[in-house]
């Protein structure tokens, strides 16, 4: 049975670095919009120290051979002036299809409730179908990212409140998704 963890950052530093590296190169592209081979120390410190600015970070581990292992994760910002919570995310090639992208997201819609957020939104590259395919599988519109001609945005709504959105834990619905998956 596959459990899958949703976490805090502040004690993967470590594991964080070895996920990014052990990304395919068009992993890290897609993720970060552009080449780099190495999660430089500041980008690190900025996913490790959460919620400055508000910004947060969130990983998904799984126990892999004994080993807690990061295989996903994700960074948002909500900003409550517009009441949005932007986000970017990546899965571990290796488990790219198995729900842990489906679940991260889930878990990203669950605090953007939790934040009071009226619309969450992401950009990617055009390029990206493993994100735009998730996008639009998990209900969000597609339109153009503004200023950028090669990247797509997907967006959507929540008109709920936080105590109606289905997913009253973010790590059961997490390990739920994940149980689902791995049936």
């Amino acid at each position: 049975m596959i459990a899958l963890r949703l976490n805090d950052l502040r004690q993967h530093s470590e594991g964080l670095r070895g996920y990014f590296r052990s990304l395919s190169v068009r992993s890290r592209y897609n993720r970060f919009l552009g080449a780099m081979s190495e999660l430089p120390r500041t980008q690190l410190e900025h996913f490790i120290h959460v919620g400055e600015d508000d910004r947060f970070s969130v990983v998904a581990t799984m126990l892999v051979d004994g080993v807690e292992t990061v295989v996903g994760e994700a960074r948002y910002a909500f900003e409550p002036d517009t009441a949005s919570f932007e986000f970017g995310l990546s899965i571990d090639d290796r488990w790219q299809g198995q729900g842990i992208g489906e679940a991260l997201l889930r878990n990203l819609e669950c605090r953007a409730a939790a934040f009071g957020a009226k619309r969450l939104f992401g950009d990617t590259l055009r390029s990206n179908a493993a994100m735009i395919g998730l996008a639009r599988k998990s209900g969000y519109a597609f339109m153009p990212s503004p200023g950028d001609w090669k990247l797509v945005r997907f967006e959507k709504h929540i008109d709920v409140a936080p105590q109606e959105i289905p997913c009253a834990s973010w790590r059961l619905a997490a390990e739920q998704i994940a149980h689902h998956a791995a049936a």
